[in-house]
């Protein structure tokens, strides 16, 4: 593949970085991703890195990628057998913005992978903040995921998670369609969430099968977060939404860090945030989904 046309100013940025002069001449296209491109990048040193491209004005969306992953990275404990990606630096000159990751080989998911996956995840889990939120605004999809420090967890997802929704409804002109419904259950989240007190949980924050994964030596890994602290069911709820996840995950998990019997009920509510930014997304099906969704929650009350 040819170079990228911004490879002169990342290689510059590697070498600032990395303390030593390199040239990244084989660029290969990896699929997966719909945002950004995304590359395996060969050095002249025989070094692998994986760097996401885009036009220069989605620099804050690769900002906040790394941000996220750096978090993660910090919240592995020495016991945790999670593998995040490492960051080694990100910026952007007059057209494109990039962001430089470590680059991992994937393997195949296996029982094992799958059951360290649980671990590591309910290991992660367990590391806390004193308020919901997160030091940056990020992204989920294309939408803005807003995080503002909350002390309260209801306020938290009233506000920065179905608000912020309901937001972009109105600007894409569906939200009369679902007006009613939404009104209903913003009025009812403190009986949804009655005697719930979550911890503020470190969470991946788009947990679907798509961004996680494991390496040649089954090693489980989790990347293209949305990063904040919230309540760790968040996480698990997102897992059952799209699949992807086999029983030994959620055995393992809950030996480590089991969840009560309310999650059950909440999940919904949860996943109902994924629903509706898919809907903002792409519209559609998934606007009378996550209508049909809240008509269901509020009938469980």
């Amino acid at each position: 593949m040819p170079r990228h046309p911004a490879t002169t100013d990342i290689e510059q940025n590697l070498t600032e970085v990395l303390g030593e002069k390199l040239a990244l001449d084989a660029w290969q296209a990896v699929s997966g991703g719909s945002i950004h491109q995304a590359w395996h990048v060969t050095s002249n040193n025989d070094q692998h890195f994986f760097i996401k491209t885009n036009h220069h004005t989605k620099r804050h969306t690769l900002e906040a990628e790394a941000l996220g992953l750096e978090a993660l990275g910090q919240g592995i404990s020495a016991d945790n057998p999670l593998r995040i990606p490492h960051v080694y630096t990100w910026g952007n000159n007059d057209e494109y913005c990039w962001l430089i990751l470590e680059y991992i080989a994937f393997g195949r998911s296996s029982s094992a992978s799958q059951a360290a996956l649980g671990t590591g995840l309910a290991l992660l889990h367990q590391q806390t903040a004193e308020q919901f939120g997160f030091v940056a605004d990020n992204v989920i999809g294309e939408s803005l995921q807003t995080n503002a420090w909350t002390n309260d967890w209801i306020d938290f997802w009233r506000q920065q998670r179905l608000g912020t929704q309901f937001k972009l409804a109105k600007q894409h002109s569906f939200y009369s369609t679902i007006a009613n419904e939404a009104e209903q259950l913003l009025d009812a989240l403190p009986q949804l969430l009655e005697g719930h007190t979550p911890k503020a949980s470190l969470l991946h924050g788009d947990l679907w099968g798509g961004n996680a994964a494991c390496d040649a030596q089954e090693n489980p890994i989790i990347f293209d977060p949305a990063v904040y602290y919230g309540d760790r069911e968040c996480d698990l709820a997102m897992t059952e939404l799209f699949g992807g996840f086999s029983a030994d995950f959620y055995a393992a998990y809950n030996h480590v860090y089991p969840l009560d019997d309310g999650y059950k009920k909440r999940k919904d509510l949860y996943n109902l945030y994924h629903i509706l930014n898919h809907a903002n997304l792409f519209g559609g099906a998934y606007i009378m989904q996550s209508k049909s969704m809240m008509q269901q929650i509020i009938r469980s009350i």
